[in-house]
């Protein structure tokens, strides 16, 4: 990309640059300029609008089996030009290429759900719940509803959204992060490419000036939100206000438990992807491990001290062990907390400001590992976001167990044990929406949902699978009568019941 190429928004099926605001864009591998992003003023929202409003009156109707022709197509044009948007993601993101792989892997995952809308829809049909009476249920679609999405996954999240929205039959605009705006605006090109009709899934670029726009428009009918969790609770809350329906996934600190039955060589190789991977820049990404006793904290320890220290790091497009963070103000705020650690009294075993890669453009950090670290540490409350484990040390499993569970987050969290009594009494009384057993990030498939519990979800609607559905759709129930006999019994003053005689 050039240097003075601005990446615009897609409105009504082309592009446009609507907005006299523009944001600089920097290579997070380098530190140098790509270019810029447009940030879309109130005019061109209510444009987007508008063109949602208008291609929404038509696309309610199609049938469901049509939309998923569609879907299908546009899954495959994702599929084609996998590599390209693989290295969209790497070269806004700074994530390896392999990262960006699994990544869309696990957007197309959402697609192929979407393609059987057709079943997904059905809805419900009792016959005879009265004399004559028969009464179905029916999903329909919302409106005009807008995702606004994060910088760590420039496609999975907003594949969490879009193609289940669409294929409910609503309009959809997306906000991506204003950090890595390109991947999204590629996907509306391939989705218009595949035949969606023009309107139904726009992209506005823009900042939190432009989100807010977004929300408190009076014709958007539900947002889906991924980021911060003041954020996060903030739209929720306004959502009462507007009438909203609001989905709202906010922080994290997932914690993972290590028994003293567990293999520890094992254990600290899933801990490593867990924690390091995509530079830690995941709402799943480990970032306390809690140790069960002084034998296993100390082996474990050890183990991934050796293994952070050798971490290799570089470019994404190096494909080693971990590349860059999105962001020189994100690596500014994590160095910093690194060093509130220090003074709070946590023993750093492995320091990333140390690590050769931090003196080179571009946004690097190494790797830090942490011990003895203690709840109401900043490294221990706060969500990092960043390449920064902290090791906590338990006596037994119940106080692990508590540990977590005071915890003002509830995203995930795993455990790895050979016992299975073990993982069944934690999976059963941890407080977190998803729990992994000897799985570090236990992302649910594309026909589960995603959604944490506590300070990480505000809404009572999960992401995408079954729980998107019903997000996505609002319920009509028709009761209807035809007999053949006159009615001839007169006023009946009774509430009506399905036990009437008829």
């Amino acid at each position: 990309m050039a240097q003075a190429e601005i990446t615009g928004h897609f409105i009504g099926g082309k592009p446009d640059m609507g907005g006299s605001r523009k944001l600089e864009r920097f290579d997070p591998a380098t530190g140098e300029q790509m270019g810029y992003v447009a940030l879309a003023d109130e005019t061109t929202v209510n444009a987007a609008v508008d063109s949602s409003k208008n291609a929404y009156q038509d696309w309610r109707v199609v049938e469901p089996a049509k939309r998923a022709v569609i879907l299908r197509r546009f899954c495959e044009l994702v599929n084609v030009h996998g590599d390209e948007l693989c290295q969209l993601i790497t070269r806004e993101h700074g994530k390896t290429l392999l990262d960006s792989q699994g990544e869309l892997q696990r957007g197309i995952e959402n697609i192929e759900y979407a393609t059987g809308i057709a079943e997904h829809l059905k809805g419900e049909h009792s016959k005879a719940v009265g004399p004559d009476i028969d009464s179905w249920s029916e999903l329909l679609p919302l409106g005009v509803v807008v995702g606004i999405t994060p910088f760590n996954f420039p496609v999975m999240v907003p594949m969490w959204m879009f193609p289940l929205a669409v294929a409910c039959g609503n309009a959809f605009i997306l906000k991506p992060s204003e950090k890595v705006p390109t991947a999204g605006y590629r996907l509306a090109e391939l989705f218009s490419e595949a035949g969606l009709p023009d309107g139904v899934f726009n992209v506005v670029q823009g900042d939190q000036e432009t989100a807010g726009s977004l929300m408190q428009h009076p014709d958007i009918k539900a947002a889906s939100f991924v980021g911060s969790t003041p954020v996060a609770r903030s739209i929720y809350k306004a959502s009462g206000d507007t009438g909203k329906r609001v989905q709202a996934l906010g922080g994290a600190k997932n914690h993972a438990v290590v028994l003293p039955d567990a293999d520890v060589e094992s254990a600290t190789n899933a801990i490593m992807g867990a924690a390091y991977g995509s530079c830690g820049q995941r709402c799943m990404a480990l970032s306390v491990v809690v140790s069960v006793g002084d034998e296993t904290a100390d082996a474990v320890a050890e183990v991934l001290n050796k293994k952070v220290s050798e971490l290799n790091i570089g470019p994404g497009v190096d494909n080693l062990d971990m590349g860059p963070l999105n962001s020189a103000p994100q690596r500014d705020r994590i160095v910093d907390l690194i060093q509130e650690g220090v003074d709070q009294g946590a023993t750093i075993l492995v320091d990333g400001r140390r690590h050769a890669s931090y003196q080179q453009p571009g946004f690097y950090l190494g790797g830090t590992l942490f011990d003895h670290v203690q709840p109401g540490m900043s490294i221990y409350d706060e969500e990092i976001f960043g390449p920064v484990l902290c090791l906590v040390r338990a006596k037994t499993a119940n106080d692990a167990m508590r540990i977590i569970n005071d915890s003002q987050y509830g995203n995930g969290t795993c455990i790895f044990t050979r016992d299975g009594y073990s993982a069944r009494t934690y999976a059963n009384e941890v407080e977190a929406g998803m729990v992994g057993i000897n799985v570090p990030l236990p992302v649910p498939v594309a026909n589960h949902s995603f959604g944490g519990w506590k300070d990480s979800r505000f809404g009572d609607l999960a992401a995408y699978g079954p729980d998107g559905i019903r997000f996505y759709t609002r319920r009509k129930t028709i009761t209807e009568r035809w007999t053949s006999a006159p009615d001839d019994k007169g006023i009946d003053f009774a509430f009506p019941g399905s036990r009437s005689s008829g």
